[in-house]
């Protein structure tokens, strides 16, 4: 199974369990998390954008995986994409170089998968 499934069909898996508890509090947060990417003053493609370089930032590998294939979804560009990484390690500090590396890596797998 290639990487893009495997942490796309392991999310899924875990969010069902999650959710599945229904614990008011996680599943308010979940709720607000996905409200916060809908398209509002500032379109899902520059949210997406947004939450990139902070998940870069705070070096969450999981959070940046999701965020790279949502950046897939919404047809940002390599050249975009690498600037989005431009802007993750200015603010982040050379600490988010590793990130990047692996961001990199998944991004090229997402660019190899249809949309």
């Amino acid at each position: 199974m290639d990487q893009i499934q495997e942490f796309n069909d392991y999310r899924a898996k875990m969010n069902e369990v999650i959710l599945g508890k229904q614990n008011k509090v996680i599943n308010r947060l979940f709720n607000l998390d996905t409200n916060t990417y809908a398209e509002g003053a500032l379109s899902t493609k520059t949210k997406e954008m947004l939450g990139l370089v902070a998940s870069m930032v705070l070096r969450c590998d999981d959070c940046i995986k999701y965020h790279l294939g949502k950046s897939h979804e919404q047809g940002i560009t390599t050249e975009e994409m690498y600037e989005i990484f431009a802007v993750a390690n200015i603010v982040g500090g050379t600490i988010v170089i590793p990130h990047t590396r692996r961001a990199a890596e998944y991004w090229e797998a997402l660019m190899n998968t249809p949309v």
